[in-house]
C-alpha cells in the first residue's frame, strides 16, 4: 500500500469530523455545486457526489433539500474556491483550500493566522507544486473482486485501491473501499461506478503531499497552532500541510 493509504490513515481522526464544520463545508458545496450545474442531481454530477457526502456525515435529508432550495435561489451570492499558500514554522508548507463569498475578508484572515503563528502568507505557486492533487471514492466493498476493479480502472489512472474500516454509530466495524486517482479522472471515474451499480458512500478531492517532515514534539506543538486556527475559520474547507502526522 502506497503514500494515499498512509496519509488517509493519518488523517482519519483529524478534527474534520466535527459534525457543524461538516455540515457548513457541504452547505457551500451544495451552492457551488448548484451554481455550476442546476438543482437536478440527475444531470448534475458535482450536485450528486455532494449529496452523497451529505448522507456520509448523516445530514438530514430536510437539510440538503433546504440547502438546495436556497441555492437556487437568484439572490443566494456565489462562493469562490480561493487558494492559499504558505510556511508555518519550521519549514512546513501549508496550502488552504477556502470557498469564500468575501475575499477581502479571506484574506485578511488567513494572513493573521500565519503572522499570529509566525509563519508566512507565500504567493501563488509557492507550495502548491509539492503536493499532488488527487480524487478519491470511497465505494461499498460487498462481494466486489479488488484485483478486477483496479484491472477495470487503471485506463482512469487509478492508482491505489485498498481496503478500510470505520466504525458505524453502534462501533461495529465497517469495511469498504478506497480508490485513489489523479484530480482530472474524477468524472470518468464516477461514471463506471454510476454505470456498473457501485454504491459510493462518499467522494471528494485531496492534496497528497509529495515529501513529510518530521517534527519534534514541541515544534509540531507551534504548527498544530497555525493549522487550529486555520481550520476553525468558517471559509477554509481543508488544510493540507508537509508536516509528517501521526497514523495512530
Amino acid at each position: 500500500m502506497g503514500r494515499a493509504f498512509e496519509f488517509r490513515k493519518a488523517r482519519k481522526m483529524k478534527r474534520w469530523s466535527a459534525m457543524s464544520k461538516a455540515f457548513t463545508r457541504i452547505g457551500k458545496d451544495i451552492v457551488m455545486a448548484v451554481k455550476e450545474g442546476g438543482p437536478d442531481p440527475d444531470s448534475n454530477s458535482r450536485l450528486r457526489a455532494v449529496i452523497q457526502n451529505a448522507k456520509s456525515v448523516n445530514m438530514p435529508k430536510d437539510n440538503i433539500e433546504r440547502a438546495i432550495k436556497r441555492a437556487s435561489d437568484k439572490s443566494q451570492g456565489d462562493y469562490k474556491e480561493v487558494l492559499f499558500e504558505g510556511y508555518a514554522q519550521h519549514g512546513i508548507a501549508v496550502l488552504i483550500e477556502t470557498a469564500t463569498d468575501n475575499n477581502t475578508r479571506t484574506v485578511a484572515n488567513v494572513r493573521s493566522y500565519f503572522n499570529k503563528c509566525d509563519g508566512s502568507l507565500g504567493t501563488s505557486g509557492s507550495v502548491v507544486f509539492m503536493f499532488d492533487h488527487t480524487c478519491n471514492f470511497k465505494i461499498k466493498g460487498d462481494d466486489l473482486d479488488l484485483e478486477e476493479l483496479e484491472l477495470e480502472l487503471i485506463d482512469f489512472g487509478v492508482e491505489e485501491i485498498f481496503e478500510d474500516t470505520d466504525e458505524d454509530e453502534d462501533g461495529n466495524e465497517v469495511t469498504s473501499v478506497m480508490i485513489y486517482a489523479p484530480f482530472e479522472s474524477f468524472g470518468n471515474i464516477q461514471s463506471y461506478l454510476e454505470e456498473n451499480n457501485i454504491e459510493i458512500i462518499s467522494s471528494g478531492f485531496e492534496r497528497i503531499p509529495q515529501v513529510t517532515k518530521k517534527l519534534t514534539a514541541e515544534q509540531a506543538e507551534d504548527v498544530e497552532k497555525l493549522l487550529e486556527k486555520l481550520e476553525e475559520d468558517d471559509d477554509v474547507q481543508n488544510v493540507y500541510h508537509t508536516m509528517e502526522e501521526s497514523a495512530e
